[in-house]
This record gives C-alpha cells, structure tokens and sequence, in this order.
C-alpha cells in the first residue's frame, strides 16, 4: 500500500515501471448489496503481497481509484466474450 510518498492514492500512484496496465471489465459491489459495473485498468502488487486495481464504476461514477482488489466484490467479468 505504501509508495514513495506514502499510503497509495490519485496523488501518489504506485512507480510506472510496477503497474500493468489492462482493460477488464468487472462487477463491484457495494456495502449495501448492490452491484455496479465497472472496469479495472491496472494491476499493481505491492511489497506485502497485497494486489490493488485501478478501479473505475460505470456510467459516470468517481475517477479510477486504487482498491486493494478483493475476489468477493470486484468479480472479473470476460472481456473477451463467453
């Protein structure tokens, strides 16, 4: 979670050379239950182990924001078609 400049956020992005960039397109959900779509534009591992991802929900929503990525809230959606 830590960068160069402390805890990981908009303002201190983890170092370019570590993040892979992607287009994946996920579901998320939220505290009270309900789902949103979203997409995943990178992936970055930091010194613990712990993944994170570059989330942004659809349609509108927040700016892409890390998350440390959890399986039971941000499902993987194919991006490829089924």
């Amino acid at each position: 979670m830590a960068t160069r400049c402390g805890l990981l956020s908009w303002d201190c992005p983890p170092p370019e050379t570590e993040v892979r960039w992607v287009y994946q397109p996920v579901e998320v959900q939220y505290p009270d239950g309900s789902w949103d779509l979203g997409r995943i534009s990178a992936w970055w591992t930091d010194d613990a182990g712990d993944v994170w991802c570059r989330l942004r929900t659809l349609p509108g929503g927040d700016g892409p924001q890390w998350h440390r990525y959890d399986p039971e809230s941000i499902r993987l959606l194919p991006s490829d078609g089924i």
